[in-house]
């Protein structure tokens, strides 16, 4: 297809919709490179593919595809030999980790015999590399960073560090606490440099010795690196180093690790972004409640409940686009404003979609046709450069039409002839449309030449169709009505508006008679159309009414059925109750009989077999329950329950305990599960027992006087820790400072990478005794830390 019916049919702004959905860099590519195909086996595995992607959207919620950055410059500077730095590894891995777990769930799709017509076949095609995988795992974090266990070296340097870290700390503390504190601007240990410094007051910077890294921005206050750690912080910085170093080394390890399996690797990327793309048609289509169409080697277009997918839907007026099966050739007539234009874009917009693979807004069953080409001259595309009028621009796209026209392509006229002598573009209109008729293309175009609605007649292949139009309200109702020519309403309108009838009748008797024949004839068949509406609109209210009435007998037949067996089941029960009463009060007779008999020697008064016997009829006399369990109406109707709101109810698909909250719908309720409100229906849950209070546990702890206080710092400092450990750690020491009675600390994450920063904040933004949380101010280190108050 050629980009300028794109650029008229605004196929550009579906891409961007389709893109919003979209979530790695590769399925970008496939939706930029997104074109309508004219082949009929490359549009029906398009089309298969996005019905794919719709049933796994249903039963599975969609393909789980994680964000994923564009790997492809990485494999080139991997191809001439270059090194990635972690955050490339780290998105690399993220690739190899991704295709074991898309594996994983399309397994699972297997194992559940769900029936997919493409997307197994592209999930056989991504090659796994589980050890590659694991390894880039476990020596690189998400965020890039190289992990302490990514090598033997590596972890040693890191203790090094937080041990040379933790030795100028100590010295520096030791500054802050001691009597020497009072030269100091404040009692606060920072970076300079990256040297540990402390802020000493302008008029005592040679006090302490050591060395001056900096000074704040008004000059009273200078970061001085005391003379006693200058050792501690020359070893610390040799540390560093020794790191950075290594870090390289393993890097550059790995980098050449990835090399040997960069074609493979370059294969996952591709097709994960095939499978985002997959995933994006359908969530697109969710969006739309869009349907896959069925495809036609015919070219019989017939769109059901069509809707343009760039008008909002509540707005949007659906109608039934039909061409290509019976005619060759639709006429659209009606008024201005009558949404004769849209329809003609609908068509050409959702026909573009459908060879692209996309899923269009219709209704089920509708169909597509496969067109080579689609062309359109439509809105006022007059070229101020080349000075041409209106009508003369147009011409000359119809003319450029026409020269490229064939058999195979759709051709979409917007006001066909217009812009001139309405005798001469009626005749030029009809001309034109007979040529293409000649060629055998289709062809739909809209006109309000009269002459055009005789035409639809006088042709083969050819259909009138109209916009319909209220009278009563002197609107258009924007529904496309097939088969009925638009008429002139400008008499009904003048007479609704007050003209004198007497004008009106002159002006009937001035008209054409051919013409007020044709307008009588088209007012009869709007009639007909009309009268047919009503009539089927009755026998619906008819048949539901019937429906209506066939399920509640059907409901009060199941629900007879079941109180039968309920009072069944219920007098069986009572009756088995008195026979085994009866049959303890006979056992105990049997018992003492048998006694006499013993005591007595008398054998021949009561035989034994005749006591079995006895027994053996009183165990006859209880009635079989089993069966009751087998009966399928009873077994429906006891999983119905009555619910209220307020009761605890089990989920069943999540295996969830859950309270209802109300009524959402006729079996449905909103549940509340955990911090989540579901809507789930009544098929799917069960009533339980609420659940038993549980007993509080209290435990107390003995006061020490204040002393804890001592034991925890107001301060803590996380730098250089891993993520992980640093937000343990502060779950610990918030739990201390609360306990030890403190109104507010300070945290000290540093700046970094950011991400250990976050993760503080995102504790604290959760944590309930936390009042308050800000940046300290950059005096005491700015960013680099947080104050929390309780």
């Amino acid at each position: 297809m050629k980009k300028k019916i794109e650029d008229i049919l605004e196929f550009d702004k579906v891409k961007q919709m389709l893109s919003q959905h979209i979530v790695t860099k590769s399925g970008l590519e496939h939706v930029n490179d997104l074109k309508a195909s004219h082949s009929y086996d490359e549009i029906e595995e398009y089309l298969m593919e996005t019905e794919d992607g719709m049933t796994v959207l249903r039963l599975r919620g969609g393909i789980p595809m994680p964000i994923l950055e564009n790997i492809k410059p990485h494999m080139k500077r991997i191809e001439i030999g270059a090194m990635l730095n972690g955050l490339e590894l780290a998105q690399v891995g993220r690739v190899l980790t991704t295709v074991l777990e898309i594996q994983h769930f399309f397994d699972d799709l297997k194992d559940a015999d769900i029936e997919l017509h493409r997307l197994y076949d592209w999930s056989e095609k991504m090659i796994a590399l589980p050890e590659l995988s694991k390894e880039i795992r476990h020596a690189i974090d998400e965020d890039g960073t190289v992990t302490d266990d990514a090598s033997p070296e590596l972890k040693q340097i890191r203790q090094s560090i937080r041990r040379s870290e933790q030795a100028v700390r100590e010295q520096l503390d030791g500054i802050l606490r001691g009597k020497n504190s009072n030269y100091l601007s404040d009692t606060i240990v920072t970076m300079r440099n990256d040297r540990y410094v402390i802020p000493v007051k302008s008029e005592y910077r040679s006090h302490f010795g050591g060395v001056v890294h900096d000074q704040s921005a008004s000059g009273q206050t200078v970061f001085v690196e005391p003379r006693q750690v200058v050792e501690l912080n020359n070893r610390l910085r040799q540390h560093q180093i020794s790191e950075r170093k290594e870090i390289e080394r393993i890097l550059a390890e790995l980098s050449n690790e990835l090399e040997p399996y960069r074609h493979d690797i370059l294969q996952n990327a591709y097709v994960l972004g095939k499978l985002d793309f997959i995933n994006s048609k359908a969530l697109f289509g969710k969006q739309l409640k869009a349907v896959v169409p069925r495809l036609s080697d015919e070219k019989d277009v017939h769109l059901k409940q069509a809707r343009h997918p760039l008008i909002d839907e509540d707005v949007v007026v659906p109608n039934d686009i039909v061409i290509g099966k019976d005619y060759q050739a639709v006429v659209i007539t009606g008024p201005n404003t009558g949404g004769k234009t849209i329809t003609l874009k609908t068509l050409g917009l959702l026909q573009l979609m459908g060879q692209s693979g996309l899923p269009i807004p219709v209704g089920e069953e509708s169909s597509i046709g496969i067109f080579s080409n689609i062309y359109a001259d439509i809105g006022d595309e007059q070229s101020i450069e080349q000075n041409l009028s209106t009508f003369s621009s147009h011409m000359t796209n119809i003319v450029s039409i026409l020269d490229n026209l064939d058999s195979d392509s759709l051709v979409l006229f917007d006001e066909l002839g217009a812009g001139t002598d309405p005798q001469e573009g009626a005749a030029l209109a009809i001309s034109i449309l007979d040529k293409v008729g000649e060629i055998g293309a289709y062809v739909m175009a809209t006109t309000h030449y009269p002459e055009l609605k005789v035409y639809g007649y006088n042709r083969p292949n050819t259909i009138n169709a109209s916009m319909e139009f209220d009278v009563d309200t002197l609107s258009p109702t924007y529904h496309l009505l097939i088969g009925i020519p638009g008429r002139s309403n400008a008499f009904e309108i003048s007479k609704r508006l007050g003209l004198s009838p007497d004008i009106i009748e002159q002006s009937k008797q001035i008209i054409d008679g051919e013409s007020q024949d044709l307008n009588d004839m088209i007012s009869d068949l709007e009639n007909q159309r009309k009268m047919t509406e009503t009539e089927y609109l009755e026998m619906r209210h008819y048949a539901d009414e019937a429906e209506n009435l066939y399920h509640d007998l059907k409901e009060a037949y199941e629900r007879f059925f079941t109180e039968r067996e309920k009072e069944m089941n219920k007098a069986k029960r009572e009756a088995n109750e008195v026979i085994s009463k009866a049959q303890e009060e006979s056992e105990k007779m049997i018992k003492d009989i048998r006694q006499m008999q013993l005591r007595t020697g008398n054998n021949q008064s009561v035989k034994e077999h005749e006591l079995i016997e006895v027994k053996s009829g009183l165990e006859n006399l209880k009635h079989d329950e089993t069966h009751l369990k087998k009966n399928k109406v009873l077994k429906k109707e006891k999983e119905k329950k009555s619910f209220k709101a307020g009761d605890d109810v089990l989920v069943e698909a999540f295996g969830q305990r859950g309270t209802l909250i109300e009524k959402v719908g006729n079996k449905e309720w909103q549940v509340q599960l955990g911090i989540l409100k579901m809507n789930v229906s009544e098929d799917g849950m069960t009533r339980i027992a609420p659940e038993k209070e549980p007993r509080m546990r209290v435990s107390t702890v003995k006061s020490d006087g204040g002393g804890s206080r001592q034991s925890v710092s107001t301060q803590l400092d996380l730098r250089g820790k891993r993520y992980e450990d640093a937000l343990a750690e502060v779950d610990q020491y918030i739990d201390a400072a609360l306990l030890a009675g403190y109104p507010q600390v300070t945290i000290v994450h540093g700046r970094g990478t950011g991400a250990l920063k976050q993760g503080v904040q995102e504790y604290l933004k959760n944590n309930r005794r936390v009042k308050k949380y800000n940046f300290a101010p950059s005096n005491q280190g700015g960013d680099g830390a947080t104050i929390v108050t309780f």
